[in-house]
């Protein structure tokens, strides 16, 4: 889910002083914000919007915000880079994870695209272990396990009436591409701030998706187009808040909270679409989210031991 922000990149906090509850506000509305920005994806769907269109306004009325939260704080002399071709790999894989993932919210209730979603972590496991080369022990191993089972209980064949199996396989392609963009962010993250990876994402994906808009864009009314920038501007201020966050507070103090958004897409299903998630959607979800969680516990232990043996407690 994920998606369009780099979530495991973040500054060491100003005189290394957290405030871990300021940092769990955040990203509780970042995730609110989330899911009110995919409920609208799929709105605008129903209501002939094509996805380019979406994407495209999605990254236009998010760059005044972002570029707000650039002002208001490292400054404009922060967007300045000298990994131009990095951001641009970075920029065609987001392109294509933001239309996997829109995508799933449109072909999928929205409980169930954000629980399938939550299956992110464990192919970044999965590829830190193949490709970065990350020790993995059976604990994580395990959860991986335990997680895709929460998957394949949520996509067992007759669980679901509205869920296609399209739907399901561009859920879980979106969350494995998530996975290796999230890689691409942590090496980004070591030579770039977060914000000047949020910019350069907008920046760089807008003259792409401009090209393609004379064959898609079409006449709105107001209310389609009141969505279209709401859509917008709330996904640049998740960006924000999720970047922020972890500017704040503990990785893995602040992830956990992206699990609200269960809750968050649950709700609003249930108003907007009359839509609630199946029993099998809750058991697979929690599942997955019980991996998840262990997964953030077990690297947090991880790291834990390797500074206690660089540093000994006393």
């Amino acid at each position: 889910m994920a998606l369009a922000s780099p979530r495991a990149a973040a500054p060491v906090s100003p005189g290394g002083h957290d405030r871990p509850l300021y940092a769990l506000a955040l990203r509780l509305i970042a995730m609110l914000a989330i899911s009110f920005m995919f409920a609208g994806v799929k709105w605008l769907s129903e209501h002939g919007v094509h996805i380019v269109e979406t994407l495209f306004f999605r990254q236009l009325f998010a760059l005044p915000v972002v570029m707000v939260g650039i002002v208001m704080g490292p400054g404009l002399a922060s967007i300045r880079t000298q990994h131009i071709g990095l951001h641009a790999s970075r920029t065609f894989m987001g392109m294509i994870g933001m239309v996997l993932n829109f995508g799933s919210f449109i072909l999928l209730p929205l409980a169930e695209a954000t629980t399938i979603g939550f299956s992110m972590p464990l192919f970044a496991t999965i590829f830190s272990a193949l490709f970065l080369r990350e020790p993995t022990g059976i604990h994580r191993w395990s959860a991986v396990l335990i997680g895709f089972v929460g998957v394949m209980i949520i996509a067992q064949p007759g669980a679901h009436l509205d869920i296609s199996p399209f739907g399901l396989g561009v859920a879980v392609s979106a969350a494995i591409l998530t996975a290796i963009i999230s890689m691409l962010l942590r090496r980004m993250s070591q030579i770039e701030i977060p914000t000047t990876i949020v910019f350069w994402f907008s920046a760089l994906s807008l003259p792409v998706l401009g090209a393609l808009m004379p064959f898609f864009v079409q006449a709105h009314d107001p209310v389609v187009w009141a969505i279209l920038i709401g859509t917008g501007m709330i996904g640049g201020l998740a960006q924000i808040f999720m970047t922020t966050a972890l500017r704040w507070g503990p990785v893995a103090v602040v992830l956990p909270m992206d699990y609200s958004s269960l809750l968050w897409s649950t709700l609003i299903g249930w108003f907007v679409w009359d839509k609630l998630p199946a029993p099998t959607t809750w058991i697979g979800a929690a599942l997955i989210i019980a991996s998840g969680l262990y997964i953030v516990w077990r690297e947090r232990v991880r790291k834990r031991v390797v500074t206690d043996i660089i540093v000994p407690r006393e």
